[in-house]
This record gives C-alpha cells, structure tokens and sequence, in this order.
C-alpha cells in the first residue's frame, strides 16, 4: 500500500497528515501507524492524523498518538487546520470535529487560534494539579525546571497505580515572569518528552490562573522547547474556565510517499 502524506509541526511537535477525505486510508491499522510513526523505519512522528470528512463540520481530525492510541491534540488540531487548507478546505472561521467533540478555529498569518473545551473541574493533589484539557494532563510547578528530569518524573507519574491503566501526561512548570512560563512535557502515547504539547500548555496556564486566581480574561505566554505559545482563557470564577483559546503556528516541513 502506498501512503501519500504531508508533515507537519506545530512548536516542534510533528505529526504525519493523511488526506483521507475520500476514505483512502480509513483501514490504516494499528500497525501501520506505529510503524508511520516511527523514526528509524517508518516517516517519523509524534502522532499520525488522519483529515477526515465530516457530516456537518468542516471536516474530522482523526488523531493518533505514536504508539497507535486515540486521544485529542492541541497542536495536532492547529496542523490539521492548516493542513486541511491545502486540502481545499475553507477554514477562515473553521469548525471541525475531533474525539472531543466540535472546535473552532480561525487563521491569521501563520497563526491559528484554536478554541479548547471548557474546564470546571481542577483536582488539586497538594501543591500539583490534575486537568482535562481534551487530554489528562498533571501539572507540578518547579523552581528550577532544568535541574528536573521530565522523562523521569513523567514515567513516575504515568505509570503511577493511579494513573497507569489510562495513562497521563505530565508537565514540569516554572513560572519566569508575570504571565509568563516555560513547560515541560512528557506524553503519554509518546512515552517520552516531546519538543511541546498543546493540551499541556493548556493545563499549565489554567493552573497558573487558579493558583493565582486570575479572574477575567487573561493570556499567557509559555515557551517550549520547540518554540513559543500563548493561551487565553476567561476565568469567570475560581477553577471556571471558559473561551479557552491555543495560539500558535501550524507549519508545514515536507511531504513524499512510503510503501507499507
């Protein structure tokens, strides 16, 4: 079989993009996206999606984690509406459906605003936070994020008994200025550090406004190792969360053919 695909990276998280809009690879195994996905044998990728027609939305982000597994992608999502451009889809003022549900999303320059589900429940585990933002993600701030080993803490974490059977992503946070962070990520899926994860910057900077209890509208600005981000949210009161917006860019690196 051979797959046609485009790449693309979203703050150095790279994803293989699928047209799949007339059905050609909706029988894409589990196999196959492993071995898509990985990057001594296959394309290489933090993830695989597949851009999908839809009934009633734009179109479908049909996301798949590395090792084959479903889940929603923040940055994922802003590839995708880039991608889905090129396809020929209107996406101006786009609507599209992913495992999550319908998202927004708009397009100025090469930045694309990305609307987030709403949060209204926060777990507080002392001094660290578990969130969902699309995907589960736990949060702990450091004082000193590059003497902290992510891949270690996040392996601690995801493979937890509490967390092991559907696993979590973990984030290292430092807060560097006002409204301002650096995170790190380690990806369940991936089972390793990526270069950035949009649904865990998301849930760095909710918990940044519940801890410090940032009423209203606030944007935040966090950088990662690939690259840099911002998030907005409303919050209307403490640990309500809504108009959750992920901005950032969506960019294409190359595209080719493999035979599996």
């Amino acid at each position: 079989m051979i797959v046609h695909f485009s790449k693309y990276q979203g703050t150095g998280n790279d994803f293989i993009m699928l047209d799949n809009l007339s059905g050609t690879y909706n029988d894409l195994s589990v196999e196959m996206i492993q071995f898509l996905c990985d990057r001594r044998f296959g394309i290489g990728g933090d993830g695989l999606i597949k851009i999908n027609s839809h009934e009633t939305a734009d179109f479908e982000m049909d996301y798949y984690n590395s090792d084959g597994s479903k889940s929603f992608c923040g940055n994922g999502a802003r590839c995708s509406v880039v991608y889905a451009e090129k396809l020929g889809v209107d996406i101006s003022n786009t609507t599209f459906s992913a495992i999550d549900g319908l998202h927004h999303a708009s397009k100025i320059g090469e930045v694309i605003s990305l609307q987030m589900k709403d949060v209204s429940e926060i777990s507080c585990r002392g001094k660290d936070f578990v969130i969902h933002t699309g995907s589960p993600h736990y949060v702990r701030f450091t004082n000193d994020i590059d003497s902290d080993d992510i891949v270690d803490f996040g392996k601690e974490i995801r493979f937890s008994p509490e967390f092991t059977a559907e696993g979590i992503n973990v984030n290292l946070v430092q807060v560097i200025s006002d409204k301002c962070l650096i995170v790190n990520t380690y990806e369940r899926g991936v089972e390793d550090e990526t270069l950035s994860c949009g649904t865990g910057v998301t849930a760095c900077a909710l918990a940044y406004g519940f801890q410090n209890n940032l009423l209203g509208k606030q944007v935040i600005d966090i950088k990662v190792k690939g690259g840099e981000l911002k998030v907005s949210f409303v919050q209307k009161k403490k640990g309500e969360f809504c108009d959750i917006q992920l901005i950032g860019p969506g960019k294409f690196v190359f595209s080719g053919e493999v035979n599996v």
